[in-house]
C-alpha cells in the first residue's frame, strides 16, 4: 500500500478510489490519518503504526465522517481521536446511517474484520479556524480549519512544524468537487487554501483521494480548477443547459463512476437554485 515515504510521512493508497491514508511520525507522537478501506489494508496501516510508535502516544485524525474515511476506526482502540466538533456532535440518526453504509459495504463483498464497526468517539475536538492542539512538550502541534461543503463536518489539519496539510476530500488531482452539503460553503472552504499558504509553512498538501503535492503552484491550480467547476455548474444549471453540464467532466479518468457524482452535484445545484429563488 505504501505510496510515498518522505521523512516522517508515510502515505498509504487503498486499492479503492485511490483513497489516501497516512502515518506521521513525530518526536512525541504517531498520528494516523483516515485509516481505510479493506480489512487487510487497515491491518497493514495498524501494524506499521504500532511498530513505529513504541512508547509514544498514538492519535487517529479523521478529516470527515464519510464512511470510507472512518471505516478503520475500530482497529485503533488504543489511540486518541482527533476530529471536528461537527463530526463528534452528529445526531445519532446520522451516525447510524453512516454505520449502515459500512455494514452494506461489508456485506456486499463478504468482508470480515477483527474489530467492531463503530462511529468514532472524539477525544480532541476541532471547533474553530486557527485552533491549535499541542500534542506535548515535544513541539508537535496541529492547526485546524473548518471545511464544510463536501459534507458538513470536514476539517483541514496542518501538522506543524512539518507543514503537512491534510485536506480530506478537497483539492484532488483526480476528482472534481464532490459536493454533498453546500456548494457555497465548499467555495468558502477551498478559498481557505490562500489563508493557509499565507500563514502556515505548508510543505505538502495531501488530499483524501489522489496524489499529494509539494508544489504551491499545483495547489493553487487545483483550487482554481475546483472554483471554475462550481461556477460553470452553477451557470449551466441556471441556464438549463444540460449539454454544458455534461461537458464539464469530459476527459475525466473514470467517467463511468464519476458521472453519478456529477449528476449528484447537478441535483444539489438545482435544489440550491430553487431555494434561492
Amino acid at each position: 500500500m505504501i505510496k510515498l515515504q518522505d521523512g516522517p510521512l508515510t502515505l498509504f493508497e487503498s486499492a479503492l478510489y485511490k483513497t489516501m491514508s497516512a502515518v506521521v511520525e513525530t518526536v512525541d507522537a504517531v498520528i494516523i490519518v483516515d485509516p481505510c478501506w479493506l480489512p487487510h489494508e487497515v491491518e497493514e496501516i495498524r501494524q506499521y503504526a504500532d511498530n513505529l510508535a513504541g512508547d509514544r502516544s498514538k492519535y487517529v485524525l479523521f478529516t470527515h465522517s464519510d464512511f470510507d474515511h472512518i471505516i478503520g476506526y475500530g482497529a485503533f482502540a488504543d489511540a486518541a481521536v482527533i476530529a471536528s466538533a461537527a463530526l463528534a456532535d452528529k445526531p445519532d440518526a446520522d451516525k447510524e446511517a453512516i454505520l449502515e453504509q459500512i455494514r452494506d459495504f461489508e456485506h456486499s463483498y463478504y468482508l470480515e474484520r477483527d474489530y467492531e464497526i463503530a462511529y468514532p468517539t472524539v477525544t480532541h475536538r476541532a471547533e474553530a479556524d486557527g485552533q491549535v492542539l499541542n500534542l506535548s512538550e515535544g513541539g508537535t502541534r496541529l492547526t485546524f480549519y473548518q471545511a464544510p461543503g463536501h459534507n458538513n463536518d470536514g476539517i483541514y489539519t496542518v501538522i506543524e512544524p512539518l507543514g503537512l496539510l491534510f485536506a480530506g476530500d478537497y483539492w484532488s488531482d483526480i476528482e472534481f468537487p464532490y459536493i454533498y452539503f453546500s456548494s457555497t460553503e465548499y467555495e468558502t472552504s477551498i478559498r481557505k487554501l490562500d489563508t493557509m499558504l499565507a500563514n502556515r509553512a505548508i510543505t505538502r498538501l495531501i488530499p483524501g483521494h489522489g496524489n499529494s503535492t509539494t508544489d504551491h503552484g499545483e495547489m493553487k491550480r487545483r483550487q482554481e480548477s475546483d472554483l471554475a467547476y462550481i461556477a460553470a455548474m452553477r451557470a449551466a444549471v441556471r441556464a438549463g443547459d444540460q449539454a454544458a453540464i455534461d461537458r464539464l467532466i469530459e476527459g475525466c479518468k473514470f467517467p463511468r463512476n464519476m458521472r453519478k457524482f456529477h449528476r449528484g452535484n447537478q441535483t444539489l445545484f438545482e435544489r440550491e437554485l430553487q431555494i434561492s429563488e
